[in-house]
């Protein structure tokens, strides 16, 4: 069984122009995280909270990946995509030596809901081709349980209570699992996924008998992961990958392996010669 090693909070911030977030990530938590850098929240019907988006902005060195649970989202970039994701979709972009892109709201008012995670990659992939993956909704796989629960696959091969269930994306590199499940009062789930990653858990409602609303555990290594909600049931995200032992040196948009490759994203970011 995988055992709860560490617990953090999630804490209140801005980001892009003015929109506010709840966040776990920051430098002093990549190795808490690993191989995964960042994990921010939006969820708000106010307007004012995420009408200024995110403007365009350069990435090098990671991949972001964003999905939206309710509400849409316009992203562009300097190689030509232009698209929207809306509720359920999810948009998996790998930087690699770089990208500038911006993400704006498609909307005016409503409810808006999403996650943006960052996820890292090892040395000698950072300076890969940038590319750039839509997955709608209807293409993510979904598992139905019995006790009512239910289990999307983003990325990765698991076993939820002995039923398979596998994301549409390829193999990578880092193994990601990418999961977003939800449970009903008191029901509990056993997934089982790579042995020897560990796993983080986000609880985004309700709670775990193990996790309050807006903590991330972290959990061991091991065969079996199980989550078991409390009496208001709960909606969680579920992420693993391999861990990746490089150094790790970020400047704001830029996670490089030194100091000296951040200087060159700089450089090349002022003068043009960043894609």
């Amino acid at each position: 069984m995988r055992k709860l090693k560490q617990v953090i909070n999630a804490f209140a911030s801005q980001d892009g122009d003015g929109v506010i977030i709840h966040r776990v990530g920051g430098q002093h938590t990549h190795q808490f995280l690993n191989p995964f850098l960042m994990l921010d929240e939006i969820n708000s019907d106010n307007a004012s909270d995420y009408i200024g988006g995110f403007p365009a902005h350069p990435h090098r060195g990671f991949e972001t990946i964003t999905y939206m649970k309710v509400g849409k989202m316009r992203h562009k970039d300097n190689m030509g995509n232009n698209g929207i994701i809306e509720s359920g979709d999810v948009q998996w972009m790998t930087a690699g030596k770089g990208v500038i892109h911006s993400e704006m709201p498609e909307q005016e008012n409503g409810l808006l809901h999403g996650f943006q995670i960052w996820l890292n990659l090892p040395a000698n992939e950072k300076l890969k081709a940038a590319a750039y993956r839509d997955l709608r909704n209807k293409d993510i796989p979904k598992l139905h349980l019995t006790s009512g629960g239910k289990v999307s696959a983003v990325s990765g091969s698991v076993l939820v209570d002995a039923q398979q269930i596998t994301g549409p994306l390829p193999e990578l590199s880092t193994q990601p699992v990418f999961l977003d499940i939800e449970l009903n009062e008191n029901e509990a789930i056993s997934l089982k996924f790579n042995c020897h990653n560990p796993a983080l858990v986000f609880i985004y409602q309700g709670d775990s008998t193990q996790l309050k609303y807006r903590q991330m555990g972290l959990y061991s290594t091991g065969e079996t992961l199980s989550i078991q909600a409390k009496n208001n049931g709960l909606k969680a995200i579920i992420l693993s990958g391999t861990p990746i032992h490089d150094p790790i040196v970020q400047y704001g948009p830029f996670v490089m392996n030194s100091r000296e490759e951040i200087n060159q994203a700089i450089f090349d970011y002022q003068n043009n010669q960043f894609v």
